[in-house]
């Protein structure tokens, strides 16, 4: 007959195990936004105004093990719209539009990521904007990683990402007839390797 103590003793190394066993590593990445781009096209009467946010940043965790267990975190700075015409610009940030003093994030955090197929993501998340949270899913192509232009360095790439947005979603709702409900959004994001952590 096995010795109570020994049984105890058993139990207990069973209980934690699982502690002690090294952890899966999880990369996290860093958005570059001076490699990066996030931009939008609404229409204007017949034609397309374009414009992009030029302050931004965020994180990426990207679990190569399983990429469902991956996220994304990113936030934009509202007031740095640029649709190259300073008085638009100017427009844009007040109360007609994205009211940047009351608001000034745009934000998002994905609640899932999905491989639909090889290097096709379609990410998952709250997206927040003039004070209005919605769920979105967008798709994104992720091109790898590789070594950066500093030695140790390694970048990722995520691009191709696009979606279209109702702006009345948002309450922003200033020109009918003469703005366009729709705003396409695209995504093309540059991260570096900040570090590897465990899960």
């Amino acid at each position: 007959m096995r010795h109570p103590f020994h049984t105890l003793l058993a139990t207990l190394a069973l209980a934690v195990l699982p502690a002690a066993l090294p952890a899966l590593a999880q990369d996290t990445y860093r958005i570059d936004p001076s490699h990066s781009e996030i931009s939008f096209k609404i229409r204007h009467l017949l034609a397309k105004t374009s414009g992009r946010f030029t302050k931004f940043g965020g994180t990426i965790k990207v679990d190569p093990a399983d990429i469902g267990k991956s996220s994304v975190e990113v936030s934009i700075e509202a007031a740095s719209i640029n649709t190259d015409n300073e008085g638009r610009d100017k427009h844009l940030k007040g109360a007609d539009f994205f009211e940047v003093e009351k608001f000034p994030a745009i934000t998002f955090k994905s609640t899932s990521v999905k491989e639909v197929a090889k290097g096709r993501l379609e990410v998952t998340g709250d997206f927040t904007l003039h004070g209005v949270t919605r769920k979105i899913t967008f798709p994104i192509t992720h091109a790898g990683s590789q070594p950066g232009m500093q030695p140790g360095t390694v970048v990722a790439g995520f691009i191709d990402g696009a979606l279209t947005l109702n702006r009345n979603d948002y309450g922003i709702k200033y020109g009918p007839g003469v703005l366009g409900e729709d705003v396409a959004i695209s995504l093309n994001i540059e991260a570096g390797k900040a570090e590897t952590v465990k899960k």
